[in-house]
């Protein structure tokens, strides 16, 4: 049933209707009342229809809101409501980005120091082990068969643990006895008399009239033991055919023997089969009251008509403990003697006022002063440079203070060997530097400035020719007078011709052959100017078909004579600058051959423009929008000429010149035509490299050079040298040293494998090894203090 009112609308209800724009139609059940009826007086209903709620009277106006005004409401809460939730969920989210950016940061901050990086390609080749053959395996070097690179490198010959089957035949049951190793010349034969004065031997303990025993070596090496991979012992004239025991090589020096006989109280454990053979002839010497100074000043006086006089000695100042630096007098030649003087080399070891002193540093220290100087009869003067690295101490204004922290510097023993310096020092005497602050270094620091201190030692010291600048910790497990007498020879005969490029190569003889070889590919690689073979056939192409190589090769210009900065201040040109007599082209090999070298070093020249090497642009007082000319050699243990370090110290205090450490004396000596040499010596690696791979990544510079490119061997790509016997991050030099000693290294090694195995205690050939740090010997009453794994 219908609800609809059907009540008529009278004409006035009509009226009103049309007025109000509403259409005259019948109203409903729900009805509502118009505003305008009302005030007409009329009290009746108007019909609803679909559409807009009705309107409200103004009484229910007050009382009610309208429906829009509660729709706006409505949407404003709800526009309310939802910027709200947008930015708490912006916000919300800001926060766990930036959370976990944090702890992403973290995490990535923590496995670098706890994740492994990944292996590089040396480390998955496999381990050599025959470097920790033992005496009782010893073979002449002849017959030897080693382990790498040679024959046994190949596959089919390699057995299981790298140890071949072959030669376990050889092993030596019966005892085998050292002998005493001399490299010094025949002082007293015919020969030499008739060259040179006569030499008065130095005696070590003039109270006991003793003298402190001999090296000893054994003949031959451990069965299968490898192969320098670098460098060559023959054609330095090093003798390779013996090897040193840790006994015969420190047993003159107090290994091996109790303190109180005048031992260390070290090396009493372990095997000891054979030890006394060397001090069956002198016995064991007593260094309890040892002074090295003052043996090192009475060798010097009683040999000093072997060497040239120095009218400047008088006034040299009288700087070290106990007044025994060796600086007598010279006296006249006596009638008849030869009037063929020797020159003199002052040999510096680098160390620092804090430095902390092992059993180990002493015997190293004893070996250098007894056999380059008292062996010597003087030829050598052992100097140690100690960096005093409290600025504020005024070393140079009070002598009661520098004795004083001299004496806090060094062992009793070798009080009056020390000259002191510091940074502050050096910069009152090298002032005027531009201060660029070089990675955060001061330009007059340790680390910026090594040779500031030599240069200025020389200065003070005219009365020698040389200077051997040698490190802490480098070692050399056979004779030092050895080593360096025929480094020095080598180096001297080696011609002008070349040599730049030479020395920036490492010399790999399983890959380049003999060193005749070596240099004709190093004059190939040089001649062809720089393209190699790949690009032999380069002249003869049709340009108009082949595009341009976008990285062509750079042209190597043979280093001939002295190499200028672009920018050179004529005020610093050397008086001693070395001229070529003829042209390169026109030289036979013979400039240079004769010629004492300004320069020795033991890592190869490497140009460091290019490479990605830290210090490569750490350069003072030049144009550096037009760099000079560079060179460098990584580890600073080399030998100097007087020419050399005068004009390094003119340079630095005239010129206000001045490079990082390593670069600044081959620099130097290339700005100036100076001689310099690198010294191929036998560097071993503790893995079974192919060596083309090997020569490829250590000559990986430009044109087969070892610098010079991104690609060098020296920066990014110096973790190659971790496994090698030298480098400044050698790892493998410092762990075969320890083994060497009778040490635990890593699990293995150490007192009761070389007492229950089948080889004994190791022996070695004539090694360098670099980094040797802090190694502690088990010393008697006192075993905790010792190296542990």
């Amino acid at each position: 049933m219908s609800n609809e009112d059907t009540t008529p609308i009278t004409e006035r209800q009509v009226e009103l209707r049309r007025r109000i724009g509403r259409p005259v139609l019948q109203h409903t059940s729900v009805p509502y009342f118009h505003p305008e009826a009302i005030e007409m007086g009329e009290n009746w209903l108007v019909p609803s229809r679909p559409g807009p709620p009705p309107p409200y009277s103004a009484h229910q106006q007050q009382q009610q809101p309208a429906h829009h005004e509660i729709e706006r409401r409505r949407m404003g809460r709800t526009t309310r409501y939802l910027c709200i939730t947008f930015f708490l969920t912006i916000g919300i989210l800001t926060y766990t980005l930036f959370r976990m950016s944090v702890v992403s940061n973290q995490k990535l901050q923590l496995s670098a120091i706890t994740r492994k990086s990944a292996p590089h390609q040396w480390e998955q080749f496999p381990l050599l082990d025959r470097y920790y053959g033992g005496l009782r395996k010893l073979l002449p070097r002849g017959e030897n068969i080693p382990e790498y690179p040679g024959a046994l490198a190949d596959e089919d010959l390699v057995v299981e643990n790298h140890t071949p089957r072959e030669l376990l035949s050889h092993r030596h049951g019966d005892a085998v006895h050292s002998a005493p190793f001399n490299p010094y010349p025949d002082y007293t034969s015919r020969d030499h008399l008739s060259e040179y004065p006569p030499v008065t031997e130095c005696l070590a303990d003039f109270g006991l009239n003793k003298t402190i025993p001999a090296v000893h070596a054994y003949d031959g090496v451990p069965s299968g033991l490898p192969d320098a991979i670098m460098g060559s012992s023959k054609i330095l004239g090093l003798r390779d055919d013996v090897c040193f025991d840790r006994f015969g090589r420190y047993g003159p020096y107090g290994l091996g023997y109790g303190l109180r006989s005048g031992g260390s109280g070290a090396g009493l454990h372990g095997d000891r089969d054979g030890i006394e053979d060397v001090w069956a002839k002198e016995g064991q010497f007593n260094f309890q009251g040892i002074r090295w100074a003052e043996l090192q000043e009475r060798c010097l006086k009683d040999n000093v008509h072997r060497f040239k006089s120095d009218e400047e000695r008088a006034g040299l100042r009288e700087r070290s403990l106990g007044n025994a630096v060796s600086r007598a007098s010279s006296q006249s030649q006596e009638p008849g003697k030869s009037s063929k003087s020797l020159p003199r080399t002052a040999f510096l070891v680098r160390t620092w006022s804090t430095y902390t002193y092992t059993q180990e540093d002493v015997f190293f220290l004893r070996a250098l002063i007894a056999e380059l100087s008292l062996g010597s009869g003087g030829e050598y003067t052992v100097h140690i440079l100690v960096h005093v690295r409290d600025d504020n101490l005024p070393i140079w204004a009070s002598d009661e203070v520098y004795q004083r922290v001299l004496r806090n510097s060094l062992p009793e023993e070798f009080w009056g060997l020390g000259i002191l310096w510091s940074e502050r020092q050096m910069g009152l005497i090298y002032g005027g530097l531009d201060e660029s602050f070089f990675r955060g270094l001061p330009v007059h620091g340790v680390y910026r400035s090594s040779f500031m201190p030599v240069q200025w030692f020389a200065h003070q010291h005219p009365e020698y020719d040389h200077f051997w600048h040698w490190e802490m910790d480098a070692r050399y497990t056979g004779h030092y007078y050895h080593l360096l007498d025929r480094v020095t020879k080598w180096a001297r005969e080696q011609p002008r011709k070349g040599l730049w490029e030479r020395s920036s190569r490492f010399y790999v003889p399983s890959v380049h052959g003999s060193w005749e070889d070596f240099k004709q590919m190093v004059r190939v690689h040089t001649e062809m100017d720089g393209h190699g073979p790949n690009h032999v056939w380069d002249a003869v192409k049709d340009n108009s078909q082949h595009s341009p190589d976008p990285n062509p090769p750079q042209y190597e210009k043979p280093i001939w004579g002295p190499e200028k900065p672009p920018s050179d201040d004529p005020s610093t040109n050397s008086e001693f600058d070395a001229l070529p007599p003829t042209s390169h082209d026109r030289d036979q090999y013979t400039w240079g051959v004769g010629e004492e070298p300004d320069l020795i070093t033991f890592n190869p020249l490497f140009d460091p423009s290019g490479t990605t090497w830290l210090l490569a642009d750490d350069v003072t007082g030049y144009d550096k929008t037009n760099p000079p000319p560079r060179r460098a050699a990584i580890v600073t243990v080399s030998r100097l000429s007087r020419r050399l370090l005068d004009t390094m110290h003119v340079e630095t205090s005239v010129g206000r010149h001045t490079m990082a450490t390593e670069m600044w004396p081959a620099s130097c000596a290339l700005h100036h035509g100076y001689k310099a040499v690198y010294v191929p010596h036998p560097v071993y690696i503790d893995r079974r490299w192919l060596p083309q791979y090997l020569a490829a990544i250590f000559n990986g510079g430009r044109n087969g050079a070892s610098g010079g490119a991104r690609t060098s061997v020296f920066g990014d790509r110096q973790h190659n040298f971790n496994g090698t016997t030298w480098y400044y991050n050698a790892e493998f030099a410092g762990r075969l040293y320890r083994r060497w000693l009778g040490l635990k290294v890593a699990g293995k090694g150490g007192e009761e494998q070389e007492l229950l195995g089948e080889e004994g205690r190791l022996c070695l050939p004539g090694m360098l090894l670099h980094p040797i740090k802090d190694v502690r010997l088990a010393i008697e009453g006192n075993m905790g203090n010792v190296d542990g794994e």
